[in-house]
């Protein structure tokens, strides 16, 4: 990646809720890396992960909410704690409701997940693609943040 897309995405990257955008719009593994150098050059936490299933009787959904809680604990973006499992679980909620909306009752879905963090935020950001048959595949995105609340880490 070029050092004026560098700048460009370093100027982008204002919130948790932008980087763990950009990190999870990332589709090569150069990019992911260059998007993880400037998270960690901003002083952002984060992890990366992918979940795939099928949007009937919740598979998905139990299958993201699993990998979204491993993910973020076996890295250490958050500890074992009330006040952080509750955050992370509303902002996974929340992108996944940004996936799900009109999705077909029996679609396959593969989606990049990134968690991303600073003193008092968290955000989790779902990007992928949805299909009933491999040539009717369609782009989705979802974005949930939530505040820590006053627990320190």
């Amino acid at each position: 990646m070029s050092e004026k897309n560098c700048a460009f995405m370093s100027q982008s990257i204002r919130s948790v809720a932008t980087a763990a955008m950009i990190l999870a719009l990332t589709r090569t593994m150069e990019d992911e890396a260059t998007a993880k150098r400037l998270l960690a050059e901003q002083g952002y936490r984060f992890v990366v992960t992918e979940v795939g299933g099928k949007s009937l009787m919740g598979d998905f959904q139990e299958k993201t909410t699993k990998a979204v809680l491993g993910a973020a604990l076996n890295s250490g973006i958050i500890s074992k704690s009330p006040t952080n499992y509750h955050a992370l679980l509303h902002a996974a909620d929340e992108a996944k409701r940004g996936i799900l909306i009109n999705v077909a009752s029996s679609c396959s879905l593969a989606v990049k997940i990134a968690i991303v963090r600073d003193e008092s935020w968290i955000a989790v950001a779902l990007f992928g693609e949805s299909a009933l048959h491999p040539l009717t595949n369609h782009e989705r995105a979802g974005l949930g943040i939530m505040h820590l609340g006053s627990q320190e880490e």
